[in-house]
């Protein structure tokens, strides 16, 4: 699933549409129905902004536009004139730019999800210490690797980025949030932030844990595991030579 920097990737590339007026389309039936390109065709594009792993684009008229691509969205940005083959859920022609929407499987024009959402990791306003904060009263007795997914505490954290970061940080994600101290997770959530942002302008940086099951780690050499967890069973991916806390029976 597309996590939080790839989604601030994907805003920055659709810029160019902003300030214009955009010609839209649905060539993929699927797409068609969601109404969306009969409700912001002709309309000027007023901004576009990633909040966690949700694309927000408001048009003129007070008119929000929702992207969440899950497993299989994708947004493309490219020059008009080029071939394109397949049906995208969604295409939005500024000039000679096209940006198109493929493979759902969120596009609505309805938006209140992302007033349940905690803060944007990314965002420039987004201290880590306000975030500990807000773990410490909305994860009473959850796993740690959980909470860190939880968009309504954390928004933009995904398997991957939570994998990555409790690894660099030292501790399991089966650990309890009660049991890691704010200085840990301040240090977490800071490395998390910036290696974010960076993977915003440049490659995501090697994968330690991620989908790395039985490999050897390579800080200690134990071999990687991974197994489910929470409600939503997210791969959780950790070392359990190297990363303080309990290590259950991997898959």
């Amino acid at each position: 699933m597309p996590e939080g920097d790839s989604l601030h990737r994907i805003a920055a590339r659709l810029q160019p549409l902003v300030g214009h007026v955009v010609s839209a389309s649905s060539p993929n039936p699927r797409g068609r129905v969601t109404g969306v390109a009969a409700a912001i065709d002709g309309r000027r594009l007023e901004s576009v902004e990633a909040v966690g792993k949700h694309l927000i684009l408001r048009f003129d008229g007070r008119v929000l536009l929702r992207s969440h691509l899950r497993m299989t969205g994708r947004w493309t940005i490219g020059p008009a004139a080029q071939t394109r083959r397949g049906s995208p859920w969604l295409v939005l022609r500024v000039g000679a730019v096209e940006a198109a929407q493929w493979n759902g499987p969120v596009l609505t024009l309805e938006a209140r999800v992302v007033r349940t959402l905690g803060s944007d990791l990314l965002a420039d306003a987004t201290e880590p210490v306000a975030l500990v904060a807000r773990l410490r009263r909305g994860s009473s007795g959850r796993l740690l690797g959980e909470a860190l997914q939880d968009q309504r505490l954390v928004a933009g954290i995904g398997n991957m980025w939570m994998s990555e970061t409790l690894w660099q940080a030292g501790l399991s994600p089966w650990l309890s949030v009660e049991s890691v101290d704010d200085g840990e997770l301040v240090a977490a959530l800071t490395w998390a932030r910036d290696s974010m942002r960076a993977a915003v302008v440049d490659a995501r940086p090697q994968r330690a844990v991620y989908r790395r099951t039985g490999r050897p780690c390579s800080r200690c050499g134990e071999a990687i595991r991974a197994r489910g967890q929470g409600d939503e069973n997210r791969t959780a991916y950790w070392c359990p030579g190297c990363q303080r806390g309990p290590s259950p029976m991997a898959r």
